[in-house]
């Protein structure tokens, strides 16, 4: 059985004096240890959500599974789950309800995915004006090898009834209070047997860690991260679109064709969230680091977007007055963090701003101004690193 006791660690323990500042308003934050992580930035205990430190996505495209971010929306976590007795229920509008074990669901073909997982609060800290939720600077993703089953094979081994129109999915964690509704998401059946949608019971080659979703979690590739179920044990088919609170009104963005409105104005109309813009990052400069003058600059970074794939990657060291093209690197797959490299042109002395634009395969790519709504989702902008050269 795999134990995880957090709920035995003493809160002194947890705590650390080690201290990151995020770059914007009231941005102190704690670094904390949690059994099979490294230390992650502190936003919340109970229930956990942690950040990756953001110097992590320079050590390479696939995020390590001690770094990984955790998210929890209920406080009640499951702590320590037997591998062995654990069930998938398979419910609802289908021939045959299942009750699936580990080991039968590893009867089915196993098929393997490199997917970033984000959130859609990811860099919420940035907005202007200030919104509610938490306040996450650029941590909140990650990438990984996910392996698994289809869940289009296994709900084609339940039988789905022809008046099917949604899948629901829920996990272990559960409210404290009886009035907080269950954290349930769903997809419409189209996109559930898609043949990308994937029931995972392994990341980064090994069993998921406890945070991460232990034993199985849902990946939705090119998906917010609202929708990866984590420790799911329950599928369900329906004849309906869901509409309780975690679809409506949480994780809704305006209803046009950017999913933003002018700062402090109310949306008109409503949709779920769902794919990820195109977003683009320098990994190995941070806001106030120093470059020698004179000399070229190696400058690197990651980019993704919701499927399409990277098609090109613009960097400038001038805040934006040239671009040139950096070189990407190996393609992990269109879901998968892209890695890019420059070889920038010698710094005068002198203060500098670097940007970092990615355009994907079909011609999408990142606003030069930060765009707004209320719940400070899907941020995308053309971000920039200021350095000084000396």
């Amino acid at each position: 059985m795999l134990s995880v006791a957090l709920a035995s660690l003493p809160a002194t323990n947890l705590f650390s004096d080690d201290k990151v500042v995020l770059p914007f308003g009231n941005g102190e934050r704690r670094l904390v240890k949690y059994p099979q992580k490294r230390p992650l930035i502190l936003l919340t205990s109970r229930p956990p959500q942690l950040e990756t430190p953001f110097s992590v996505f320079n050590e390479g495209a696939i995020t390590p599974n001690d770094a990984f971010y955790v998210r929890y929306h209920l406080a009640d976590i499951p702590l320590s789950i037997d591998p062995d007795a654990f069930r998938l229920e398979i419910k609802g509008l289908v021939d045959t309800p299942l009750r699936l074990s580990l080991a039968d669901l590893k009867k089915f073909e196993p098929v393997e995915i490199v997917a970033v997982c984000q959130c859609s609060g990811n860099s919420r800290g940035f907005s202007q004006p200030r919104v509610a939720g938490g306040q996450l600077g650029h941590g909140a993703m990650g990438n990984a090898r996910w392996r698994g089953v289809r869940l289009k094979d296994v709900l084609a081994k339940a039988g789905v009834k022809v008046n099917a129109r949604q899948v629901t999915f829920n996990g272990l964690d559960r409210p404290v209070i009886e009035k907080t509704p269950d954290f349930i998401k769903s997809l419409d059946l189209d996109h559930a047997i898609d043949g990308e949608v994937m029931l995972a019971y392994e990341m980064n080659g090994e069993p998921l860690p406890m945070l991460n979703g232990f034993p199985l979690r849902l990946v939705v590739p090119g998906y917010f991260g609202t929708y990866w179920i984590k420790h799911l044990n329950e599928i369900s088919v329906v004849d309906d679109v869901l509409n309780t609170f975690w679809m409506n009104p949480a994780y809704r963005i305006p209803d046009n064709d950017c999913g933003f409105i002018e700062p402090g104005s109310p949306p008109v109309k409503t949709t779920p969230i769902k794919r990820y813009n195109v977003r683009s990052f320098v990994t190995n400069f941070k806001d106030g680091d120093t470059i020698r003058s004179g000399e070229k600059t190696l400058i690197k970074g990651i980019a993704f977007d919701g499927g399409y794939g990277i098609r090109e990657i613009l960097v400038s060291i001038n805040g934006g007055k040239a671009w040139r093209t950096a070189r990407l690197k190996a393609d992990l797959g269109n879901y998968s963090f892209r890695e890019w490299e420059i070889n920038s042109l010698p710094f005068p002395k002198g203060k500098h701003e670097l940007k970092v634009r990615a355009i994907n395969r079909i011609g999408e790519t990142q606003p030069l101004d930060p765009l707004w709504n209320p719940a400070g989702y899907m941020r995308n902008v053309v971000e920039t690193v200021r350095v000084q050269s000396i």
